[in-house]
């Protein structure tokens, strides 16, 4: 009986000392803060500022290779960590335009590297191998465009196989057989998470590849990790949360890689106001770093799928970037008309200035603006055409007390402008305006 109450107080030991080697969410924020080597944001890292953070992996003794090369003859890169059988594999940049993730893997891998005397890390070590491509679409990266130079998704090539980067990804995965995948990606910064105001910052799917619906092990233990990844973001970024759309897909490759024998996670990385991409970074820092550590450990039984199944579904078209309530809006004729503008910034490189369009005319009382103005003071022009949908979003602004006579020639020059909106900020008179800006999230 001794030895019973002896050797259980030693295992109850163990598991305590083991709980106390894990990161809590906090812990791996703090560690990123303090050891991030990504210095570029991530929409404007190209393919020879990837080359630059590999040399640095590779001067830390991280084992990276060539594996192939992109439509263009772009090299495309694999790192390796880790020495244990638990063979994990995470890919991102599949589409050139979604780079967040890229400056996360890196951030990860330099970190793993240059701390193995931390006793978590070992444990992650010596139970997991980790091999990942940072960059799958490094010509769609140069050029910040989804598509491949081909002019092909590569995540609807994964059964036609036309493009060398679809090739490749499922030659990686054949070879080496992972148990887990994890597939990064960026979605529109105005998704919704569920029928709500708040931005789907980072939205998850545990990827069935099943078109029954028929569930697996595999399937289950992900929404397990997915649901301890949510605890973890929830941590900062609790109201913007969401579960990526569950709808089979046959020519994508997550639905295929889990048909396959890798269970795949899909994780997409939103947008989030007021803040930039590395805090989005950061944030995917924290979730694939509490992912690793609950797959090293075999403790995804701790977690309830529930947790993952609650998250909200995203959703679209409610947000706007900008929307101006009760615009007077002047007609080429000289006559208004009382509207609300709904303006939306196009996706681009953090380094270029943003355009933005007009994407709503009209009363938009069922969108919500991330940040929203008070127009009615004001009679609103196009700042080169008219204020109709699908034109740049450039708008002069006239308070309704001057007298303006609209069919001059060159309507600025002749009348001087009490405010400008251009490129998606104010040119000037931001102060006059009356702003509602959403909630700062945290």
């Amino acid at each position: 009986m001794r030895f019973l109450i002896s050797s259980l107080l030693v295992i109850a030991a163990l598991q305590m000392t083991s709980f106390a080697q894990e990161k809590n969410a906090k812990d791996l924020a703090e560690i990123w803060d303090k050891t991030h080597i990504s210095r570029i944001a991530p929409s404007n890292v190209r393919h020879k500022d990837l080359k630059i953070y590999l040399e640095e992996l590779k001067a830390m003794g991280l084992k990276v290779d060539e594996v192939g090369r992109s439509y263009m003859d772009r090299e495309i890169y694999q790192v390796e960590w880790g020495t244990g059988p638990t063979k994990v594999f995470l890919w991102s940049q599949m589409h050139g335009d979604e780079p967040t993730a890229t400056s996360t893997v890196i951030d990860m891998l330099a970190y793993l590297q240059k701390n193995p005397e931390e006793a978590w890390v070992k444990r992650m070590s010596e139970t997991l191998t980790m091999r990942v491509v940072p960059m799958l679409n490094p010509d769609g990266a140069e050029f910040f465009q989804r598509r491949n130079l081909q002019g092909i998704d590569i995540n609807r090539d994964a059964v036609a196989l036309k493009t060398p980067e679809g090739r490749l990804l499922k030659k990686l995965r054949d070879d080496w057989k992972p148990v887990i995948g994890f597939n990064l990606h960026n979605q529109g910064e105005l998704t919704a998470a569920g029928n709500s105001d708040n931005q789907a910052s980072v939205s998850l799917l545990a990827v069935l590849g099943d078109p029954s619906g028929k569930s697996n092990p595999g399937f289950e233990r992900n929404k397990r990790i997915a649901s301890a990844m949510t605890l973890a973001l929830r941590e900062f970024i609790p109201r913007n949360l969401g579960r990526y759309d569950d709808s089979y897909n046959g020519l994508a490759f997550g639905d295929n890689f889990s048909a396959w024998g890798t269970p795949v996670i899909l994780v997409e990385t939103g947008g989030l106001h007021g803040r930039d991409g590395m805090y989005l970074v950061r944030k995917n820092f924290v979730a694939l770093m509490t992912a690793l550590q609950v797959i090293a450990e075999g403790g995804e039984t701790k977690y309830d799928m529930e947790i993952y199944e609650q998250l909200p579904l995203n959703t679209s078209g409610r947000l706007m970037d900008f929307i101006f309530r009760n615009a007077n809006v002047i007609e080429a004729d000289g006559k208004a008309t009382v509207t609300d503008i709904g303006i939306n910034r196009e996706r681009r490189r953090e380094s270029f200035s943003t355009l933005t369009f007009i994407r709503g005319i009209g009363r938009l009382s069922d969108k919500a603006g991330l940040t929203e103005f008070d127009a009615s003071d004001f009679n609103v022009v196009h700042r080169f055409s008219k204020v109709r949908q699908g034109e740049i979003g450039e708008l002069l602004l006239y308070r309704k007390d001057r007298v303006i006579d609209w069919k001059v020639q060159d309507l600025p020059a002749a009348f001087e402008p009490d405010a400008v909106f251009s490129l998606g900020g104010w040119f000037k008179g931001e102060e006059l305006m009356q702003s509602r800006r959403l909630p700062r999230n945290p």
